[in-house]
């Protein structure tokens, strides 16, 4: 009875004009900005967060939060189309989406786009409604061995991605890692492997690696002659709809996804991109279909969706319940909550119950908003597959370069872009992939913070991630993972002998 009372006060304060307006403008103008390579949610939130200052609180809240979300999806639309994620966490649904359009099933993986995400938002509300409080005291049980541990068994999960071996993605997040570490030591103020380059003091941009290895990388070998115009001539409604064993296929892990999206989402400075990479990586080992991961698997399209969707939602229950930002977007948020004079913490339910229920009750509405909005859009996202590639990646580049130059206004920073596109290309040619390598980048400096945070606080003695049970269990997930990752392999070397 009680959720439904609080159901019901978020209703009253969601449901009113002026809200469901805000809410439409927030998610059409975040649908746009994450369609936009390189821009992202971070920035689409720092756009609009001075017109917050002008609205109510439970106004702006429900704006901004609109424009987070959606940016999130927009960003999945330019990975499909064009191998270009709009945002790192869609990243990693380049390695499926972006198949399936070579195929001409381009409307039917932007279709199962909508749906996953719909249903990873809505699976992440409910989990929010439910159990927002028992979620936030479990995430609280998380110390630093236990985060530690969380970054390995993501790293592990992240080297068995690769579809040309479990060897070679090892190598590629051993990589990521050794550029994750590039800038200022933050225990010692030390600069660490800039080469004497001032521009690297603070390390390398997530956004500029994955521009570099995703959209740079894809221009180039595009004119090499590589590819060519996916569309179809004719686009009907047929097209865009899966088959029935596609969609039998796609129950179960949508629903694991977005229960991986809900765990991370929880979780302070892990959120979509590690949802994303995490879930698809598990769904592929324990996939009967995992044989066409990368080839073009529809589950590798709803995986990631569900997942970076359901952790967008739940990223709300430590900012809001914890006052504890998981994210640089959500800490924007927890400025707009304080620049309105209201602190965000156990309280806020009860101090304030018709702003947090009637930013959850806000989801609902977004995300219908959401897919009312751009299931009609898809044969127009489809059409820009059949604008010649000497206009479209001419005009890609540019707005890749206006977009990494936006984070920082650095011209350094577009040089950088394009060596990682450079080594993206390379990678694409020796049959490395990029996917670990992005996670690696972006795991391992939190495994290093989390790694000194431990051995501190047992004042050396590494013992303290198998004494902790928690911490024990993943490392144990994590061994498990690569001895299974590295049991094909050896189960082929038997039969050729």
């Amino acid at each position: 009875m009680d959720i439904l009372a609080n159901l019901a006060l978020g209703f009253s304060t969601a449901a009113t004009p002026m809200n469901l307006m805000y809410c439409f403008a927030g998610v059409f103008l975040g649908t746009f900005i994450g369609v936009l390579p390189g821009v992202g949610p971070l920035a689409a939130v720092a756009m609009l967060l001075p017109v917050s200052f002008y609205l109510p609180p439970e106004t702006a809240l429900v704006m901004l939060a609109g424009v987070y979300y959606g940016a999130e999806y927009g960003g999945s639309i330019a990975s499909i189309l064009l191998n270009i994620p709009g945002t790192p966490s869609a990243s990693v649904t380049c390695l499926d989406g972006y198949p399936m359009a070579q195929q001409g099933r381009a409307g039917v993986a932007l279709f199962v786009t909508a749906i996953a995400s719909f249903f990873g938002a809505m699976f992440g509300v409910v989990v929010m409604v439910l159990l927002s409080p028992a979620l936030a005291e479990f995430a609280l049980l998380f110390g630093p061995a236990e985060y530690f541990s969380v970054m390995v068994l993501g790293l592990v999960a992240a080297s068995v991605v690769s579809n040309h071996g479990a060897l070679r993605g090892i190598m590629m997040v051993c990589l990521g890692i050794l550029l994750g570490t590039v800038g200022v030591d933050v225990n010692s103020g030390e600069t660490r492997f800039t080469g004497g380059i001032a521009e690297l003091r603070d390390g390398v941009n997530l956004v500029v690696v994955a521009m570099g290895l995703f959209g740079i990388s894809e221009v180039i070998t595009s004119a090499r002659g590589a590819t060519r115009s996916y569309a179809t001539a004719k686009i009907s409604l047929k097209q865009f709809l899966p088959t029935g064993a596609e969609w039998l296929r796609s129950i179960a892990p949508a629903f694991r996804g977005a229960s991986v999206g809900s765990f991370f989402g929880t979780l302070p400075g892990t959120g979509q991109t590690v949802a994303s990479f995490v879930g698809y990586a598990l769904e592929k080992r324990i996939s009967r279909n995992r044989d066409n991961f990368g080839k073009g698997a529809i589950e590798g399209v709803v995986v990631p969706e569900s997942a970076n969707n359901a952790a967008a939602q739940t990223a709300f229950i430590p900012t809001l319940t914890l006052g504890i930002p998981g994210s640089a977007t959500m800490a924007l948020m927890l400025g707009a909550l304080m620049i309105h004079g209201i602190t965000p913490g156990p309280r806020l339910i009860t101090e304030r119950p018709e702003l947090f229920w009637g930013l959850i009750v806000s989801f609902l509405f977004g995300n219908l908003f959401l897919l009312i909005l751009n299931i009609p859009l898809i044969g127009l996202w489809v059409k820009l597959l059949q604008v010649p590639h000497f206009y479209l990646y001419p005009a890609v580049i540019v707005l890749i370069c206006v977009g990494v130059y936006s984070i920082d206004n650095s011209v350094f920073d577009i040089w950088v872009t394009l060596g990682f596109g450079l080594l993206g290309y390379f990678m694409r040619l020796y049959k490395f992939e990029p996917a670990p390598l992005l996670i690696g980048f972006v795991l391992g400096p939190m495994m290093e913070e989390f790694f000194r945070r431990a051995m501190l606080l047992s004042r050396g003695d590494p013992l303290v991630f198998l004494e902790r049970p928690g911490s024990a269990a993943l490392l144990g997930v994590s061994v498990i993972l690569l001895i299974w990752a590295m049991l094909p392999g050896r189960a082929r070397k038997q039969k050729l002998a």
